[in-house]
Parts: structure tokens; C-alpha cells; sequence
């Protein structure tokens, strides 16, 4: 059974699983009843269940009994950390045969699940990660530990805090479910057909419009899923085919798709599963995390539009006629109540509430939207009337009255009235059908959070990162740019074989701290690994949202994944200027100009750079002249005096150039 199946044709007893799994963690999300460490155990012990269940192949053949034989194990022992929590406690780290037991046979079954979901890559370097610790004392030179018992890797990894059941598991288990789980609400409300209508109202009819519009709508989508593969498989169905209807290669549009898509994971103010690690990983609020995202993610986008506006002039491809595009404004006056949850959502992250919080409202407020649609269908006219008034009161006084989680509760509520014409009837239905897309989607992203905790709990038990970190900083001590560069070759070379999140996982481990004792700000150290462990889900060979648009555009992943990059090769440069150029991510600035000079200046770079990798502008550019507008951007990003005064000079001649040129070109052709 593939995994990217939909949840609509699950077995039965498996879709009720996924639908209890989603409503164990919306109730552990409000009420907290039992320990962090018990709801991640259970945690993982569903994501076992699911994965087997869903996977049941051995040796070539489906054999579903074995399936639910190794996932009800997996489900079961995730319940001894609760049964006997209190003697866990009373004697961490002195292991029983029991605890040996189940220890074994959860990080077996982890690294087994992880196979049959994320492929062989990432258990690959898990494992030879565990090999370190059992091993790593036979080794010779500095890299060579103190050696560790049997008993206490197994303690580390299935035990403690810095494993199996580590922060990403922490954050998989609260934020990240929450946020998957509120984008499955909404996209099955209508929000992809929000976002595509605006999409194509917008752009649609300008020059290149399809692919503009599968930047816009992937940009929009990444706000309220954060997921690349996710953003490919729903809104690639859209626009992939419409690129190509309109003279786009299958590549080109596949890889159009791939990075819009991909850049979901920077895009505020849900961003990525990866956002939410850092933020535990490095102890600052997640709107900090966010704040540092939002001129990069919106800088990634620029990248991919301005790309694809060039393509298109190049090869004299144009948008749709305008009548053939939707009325944006039509489409936000049909769909505005969606946007609610979504407005809710971001007014609390920014009012100083946490994430887990935030989210669990948000979710609420979708709810409140469908099933309030429900509820009030049933009522008399009369009595509609008199609701619709007393919200629409209560809304003018609410923000101020009963502060602003009330205030949107009843938003919500005013909003249910537009929704009664809609199939209430439906309304349940859908809403346990969300709940089970939800915890399908999440899948993917437990299990891998689950696995990379044995490298986070063999680097803390070894300390192998100091190590590494010692080495690269002999290397690139006298030279940051080296260090940049080493540490952007780890995570291309790392996403050839895992995703994003386990990427970012390794590299923060071991790279970021390198960054921050080379003077590097820490929340841009961070930031550096997570924008490069975004490109490798781009690179060749293995490239996951390539791959995943691939049937859709019907040519290989390979071929798109090498447009992918070449559409967002531009965006190589904003992670560099961040880091001479802190202001980029709101750090460590003096003023608001600042931050101004440096976006400017960011955004010419990235317009050079877009010229240079496809050779066009307003006219096609020559060999020599993308050579000159490549350095011109070297110049711009290097972030220093000399080199921004070069790099102005070099720019503005381009331009008044390249416009004298253009011009002469179209006298000639008229």
C-alpha cells in the first residue's frame, strides 16, 4: 500500500485508529491530564500502530495479520511508560530485564517503521549513529569516546529525554499534530480553492501567469500547512497541468511547483515542522522564530517569481486571458470566513501566546465555524435573527469586553450564518474525515522525529559534536565564509537521503554551534541550516517534493528536480547575506533603515542573480553579461563598504545598459 494513499480509502478499522489517534492529542493538547513523557510514548505507539497497519508487507507480500501484530506491540508497550511511570522515575537509569524488553523493541520497530515510511536513508545514518555509541570506543584518534554500556544506550534512548522521546518527538507529539491537523480543516472547508482563486485573479493573466500562480498558491497554502510534499500533492494538481496547458515543460512546471512548494516550510505564520523544533531546540519564543523567518520566506518567494517571470519571457510564454480568470475579491467575499481561524491563529502567536495553545484555538475556531453552521440550521427564522444581532453586538464589544480569544469565538460564530445555506448534513462526515487526514499527514513527520532522537541522544551521551565542531572550526576559524560553505555542502549532501526535519536535526546538532562561536547570531545559525536543509529537498538525487510531483507532471523526479533548482537558485544567496547582514532576520540591527538598506539591497541581488542563471531580462542577456551581473550580486551580498559600493556601481551600469540595449533590440524588430 503506497503511503501516500488517501486516508478516504482506509480500511475501516484502520481510519478509526487515525481518528482516535487525532482526538487523543487534541484532548492531551487542552486538558494536559498525564505527563509530557507519557503522551509522547503514546504518541509513537500510534504512529507504530498506523505505519505497520498501513504497510503491512514482509518479504515481498502483504500479510496483514503480522501488520497489526507488530503495531498493537508497538501501540501496547508505548503504555509501560504511563503504567509504571513512577518507578521509571524512582530508578532512571538502572535498567530491568523489562525495561531492556521494551526498550529493544521500540527502537527495533522505530527504525522499522521509519524504513517502511521514509525509505532506507535515514535509518541508515541513524544506525550508524547507534553503532557510534555501542562502538565508537574501538575508534581511533580524537573521535574516540569513553565507552557506554548496553544497558545505558538503551536507557538513553528509550528512557530518557534525549532520544526516542526527545524534543522532537515533544514537538511532534503538540505543535506540530495541532498545525497539521487545523490545516486538514481547513483545506477540506475550501481553503485551496480560496487560495487558487486568489492565485489566479491575481497573476494569472500577467506574463507567465500559470507558474506565478503556482507561487502564489503554494506560498499561501505553506501558511497553514507548512509541509512541501503536502503543498505538491493538492495544489500541484492544479497548477502543474495548467503550466503545461499553457507551453511549460513537464519539468519546468514540476519543479516550479517544487520549490513554491518547499518554501511552505519558512512561510509564516505556521511555517514548518522544523520551526517549532527550533524553537525548543534553542529556548526562544516561537514569534521570534517567526519574525527572523519572514523577510527570507519572503525573499524564497520573490526568488521563484521572478525566476519564472523570466522563463517566461525568454521562451514567450504567456499568462490566461483575463476573462478566464476568477474576481479575486469574489473569491475572498464568498470565502472570507476561512480566513478566521488563520487571522485568530497569528493574533495570538503575536499577543504572546504559545504555539500549542494558539494552534489548539485556531483549531477550535474551525471547528466552531463548521459545526456552528450546523447547530444554528435548525433554528427558526425568528430566532436566527435575534442570534445574528446579539453576535454581531457581542463581536463590537468583544475584543475590548472579554479580550481576544472571545472576540474571535465570536467571529466564528457570527460566520457559522453564511455557512448554513452549505450541506450541514455533511458537516460531521467531513469533520471525522479531517480528523483522520490529519493524523495520516502526520505520520511522515512522527516517525522521523521519533528516529532522529537517537542521534540527538548519541551526540549528547558521546559529545561527538564538540568534536566535529572542533574541526570545522579549525578549518574555517580564520574564514567564516569557508565554515558557511561547509556547512551549506552538510546539509545538500544530508538531503540527498532524509528530509528537512532529521536534516535540520543533525546539522543544527553539530554545524549551528560552529556558526555561533564563529560570531554568528544564534537564532541565524539556525535559521542558515534550516533554509539549506530546505534546498536539499531539492538536490538530486533524491529530492521528496520532486518526486512527489513527478506522476503529476509524468516525467522523473530527477529532471524536475534539477529545474526545481535552477528556478530557485537565486535563493542560494539569502541564507549568506543573513549571516553577514543580521538585519535580514531582524538581528541585531541599530535601525529600521537598516533593515530597509539590507532588504533592498537583497532584493537587487537576487534580481542579478536571477539574470545570470537564466539569461534573460528585458531582452536575452550574453555570456559576458551574465558572468558581470553574477559578480555584481557577489559584490552586493559580500556585505562589506568597498564591496556594496562596487556592486551599486556594477548594478546601476547593468541596468542603464541592458535598458539602452532592449530598446535598440525592439527598434530593430519594429
Amino acid at each position: 500500500m503506497d503511503h501516500d494513499q488517501s486516508v478516504a480509502a482506509l480500511p475501516r478499522s484502520i481510519f478509526w485508529v487515525a481518528v482516535l489517534f487525532s482526538v487523543f492529542q487534541i484532548y492531551t493538547a487542552a486538558f494536559s491530564p498525564i505527563s509530557s513523557q507519557v503522551v509522547r510514548a503514546i504518541h509513537v505507539g500510534f504512529v507504530l500502530l498506523m505505519i505497520f497497519t498501513l504497510m503491512p508487507t514482509f518479504f515481498g507480500r502483504k500479510i496483514p495479520a503480522l501488520g497489526w501484530i507488530l503495531g498493537l506491540i508497538g501501540f501496547v508497550f508505548s503504555f509501560y511508560h504511563w503504567v509504571f511511570e513512577s518507578d521509571l522515575t524512582a530508578r532512571a537509569g538502572e535498567m530491568t530485564t523489562e525495561d531492556m524488553v521494551v526498550g529493544i523493541v521500540i527502537i527495533a520497530l522505530v527504525f522499522e517503521a521509519t524504513r517502511r515510511m521514509m525509505g532506507i536513508a535515514l535509518p541508515i545514518i541513524c544506525g550508524l549513529f547507534l553503532l557510534y555509541g555501542l562502538y565508537g570506543e574501538f575508534l581511533p584518534g580524537s573521535f574516540a569516546h569513553r565507552g557506554y554500556g548496553f544497558d545505558q544506550i538503551i536507557s538513553t534512548l528509550s528512557f530518557g529525554t534525549e532520544g526516542i522521546y526527545g524534543t522532537p518527538t515533544y514537538v511532534s507529539s503538540t505543535y506540530i499534530f495541532l498545525f497539521i491537523l487545523f490545516g486538514s480543516f481547513l483545506e477540506r472547508a475550501g481553503m485551496i480553492t480560496l487560495f487558487s482563486d486568489l492565485a489566479m485573479g491575481t497573476v494569472g493573466h500577467t506574463r507567465g501567469g500559470p507558474a506565478k500562480v503556482s507561487v502564489v498558491s503554494s506560498g499561501l497554502m505553506g501558511t497553514i500547512n507548512g509541509s512541501g510534499v503536502a503543498n505538491v500533492v493538492t495544489t500541484g494538481q492544479f497548477t502543474i497541468p495548467l503550466m503545461k496547458r499553457f507551453g511549460y515543460s513537464s519539468a519546468f512546471a514540476g519543479g516550479v511547483e517544487a520549490t513554491s512548494s518547499m518554501g511552505g516550510q519558512i512561510m509564516p505564520p505556521v511555517m514548518g515542522a522544523v520551526a517549532f523544533i527550533m524553537a525548543e531546540t534553542i529556548n526562544v519564543p516561537y514569534v521570534e522564530i517567526v519574525k527572523a523567518a519572514i523577510i527570507p520566506a519572503i525573499l524564497y518567494f520573490f526568488t521563484a517569481f521572478w525566476t519564472v517571470h523570466l522563463v517566461a519571457g525568454r521562451e514567450g510564454l504567456f499568462g490566461l486571458p483575463k476573462e478566464e480568470c476568477p474576481n479575486p475579491w469574489a473569491a475572498i467575499r464568498t470565502h472570507w470566513y476561512l480566513l478566521i481561524p488563520l487571522i485568530g491563529l497569528v493574533s495570538l502567536l503575536f499577543s504572546g501566546y504559545t504555539p500549542l495553545f494558539s494552534g489548539t484555538v485556531g483549531l477550535g475556531l474551525t471547528v466552531i465555524l463548521i459545526f456552528g453552521a450546523a447547530a444554528i440550521s435548525g433554528c427558526s427564522r425568528n430566532t436566527l435573527r435575534y442570534l445574528f444581532w446579539l453576535l454581531l453586538g457581542l463581536a463590537c464589544t468583544g475584543f475590548v469586553k472579554f479580550g481576544v480569544i472571545t472576540f474571535f469565538v465570536i467571529i466564528a460564530l457570527l460566520a457559522a450564518f453564511l455557512l448554513i445555506q452549505r450541506h450541514s448534513k455533511d458537516v460531521l462526515r467531513d469533520s471525522i474525515q479531517s480528523l483522520a487526514d490529519g493524523a495520516r499527514h502526520a505520520l511522515p513527520v512522527a516517525i522521523a522525529c521519533a528516529l532522529v532522537g537517537v542521534i540527538i541522544g548519541i551526540i549528547n551521551l558521546t559529545g561527538v559534536a564538540a568534536e566535529f565542531g572542533g574541526q570545522v572550526i579549525a578549518i574555517g576559524k580564520d574564514n567564516l565564509l569557508l565554515a558557511l560553505f561547509l556547512t551549506m555542502i552538510t546539509c545538500l549532501v544530508l538531503g540527498m537521503g532524509i528530509p528537512t526535519i532529521p536534516n535540520y536535526i543533525i546539522t543544527s546538532s553539530l554545524a549551528a554551534p560552529i556558526l555561533l562561536q564563529l560570531g554568528v547570531p544564534l537564532i541565524v545559525s539556525h535559521m542558515f541550516v534550516f533554509y539549506f536543509g530546505i534546498m536539499a529537498d531539492l538536490t538530486p538525487p533524491v529530492a521528496l517534493a520532486a518526486f512527489a510531483a513527478a506522476p503529476i507532471a509524468k516525467t522523473t523526479g530527477l529532471k524536475i528536480s534539477i529545474q526545481a533548482l535552477r528556478v530557485a537558485i537565486a535563493g542560494f544567496i539569502v541564507p549568506y547575506m543573513a549571516v553577514y547582514s543580521p538585519a535580514l532576520m531582524l538581528q541585531d540591527y541599530t535601525s529600521p533603515i537598516e533593515v530597509i538598506y539590507v532588504v533592498v539591497k537583497a532584493v537587487f541581488a537576487i534580481v542579478l542573480w536571477g539574470v545570470a542563471t537564466t539569461g534573460f531580462m528585458r531582452t536575452k542577456v550574453q555570456v559576458w553579461e551574465r558572468v558581470y551581473v553574477f559578480v555584481a550580486a557577489a559584490m552586493l551580498v559580500w556585505a562589506d563598504p568597498i564591496s556594496d559600493q562596487i556592486g551599486w556601481a556594477m548594478t546601476a551600469l547593468f541596468l542603464v545598459w541592458h535598458y539602452l540595449r532592449s530598446r535598440g533590440v525592439e527598434h530593430k524588430a519594429a
